[in-house]
């Protein structure tokens, strides 16, 4: 019997509660994103993302119907790609790891979110999250890309947590989430 895919519901972020640092409205720009960018590839809600890495997985994407004003907000595909992965990554990271975004982080730690059961206790249950996006890709480039943003994670490694890195191709779809340890 074939194992029922559970579900990333993009159109959640976009909802209260959401998640701890992530607002409704960031959360809701962040799925419109994807929702451009998969629609771009073609693809309709409902698709199923291959997932790679802690975890091996298939998980069906539910996202926001794309309209015409969503397409002219998020018209320039490298910042919507980039938006998009996180609006992926972080539902994974929730599903795979039952990790939620608690904090974004600062320009030049090497890493996006900060990850954890709840925002309580800085640094107790953490982990750092490193985000990328691709347009379409093939093994090659989503690989080469996961080893750029692993090394990237290294900048904070004097924190002693682990990093997850997720890169999130939308031609596929596909995603690799991978835990690397400092």
């Amino acid at each position: 019997m074939a194992k029922t895919p559970s579900v990333l519901d993009l159109n959640l972020l976009g909802k209260p509660p959401g998640f701890p640092a992530l607002s409704v409205a960031k959360g809701q720009a962040l799925a419109e994103a994807a929702s451009v960018c998969l629609e771009h590839q073609h693809h309709k809600s409902g698709k199923i993302l291959k997932v790679t890495g802690v975890k091996t997985a298939e998980c069906r994407l539910d996202w926001p119907a794309v309209t015409r004003q969503m397409r002219m907000t998020h018209n320039d595909l490298q910042e919507a790609t980039a938006d998009g992965a996180c609006a992926i990554a972080i539902s994974l990271a929730r599903e795979l790891t039952g990790l939620s975004v608690i904090e974004r982080s600062r320009k030049g730690t090497g890493f996006d979110y900060w990850l954890g059961k709840d925002a309580g206790t800085l640094f107790q249950s953490k982990s750092r999250l490193e985000v990328s996006g691709i347009q379409k890709g093939d093994k090659i480039t989503i690989e080469r890309r996961l080893r750029q943003k692993m090394i990237q994670t290294k900048r904070s490694d004097d924190l002693n947590l682990p990093a997850l890195v997720c890169v999130v191709e939308f031609g596929t779809p596909q995603a690799q989430l991978v835990k690397r340890e400092p």
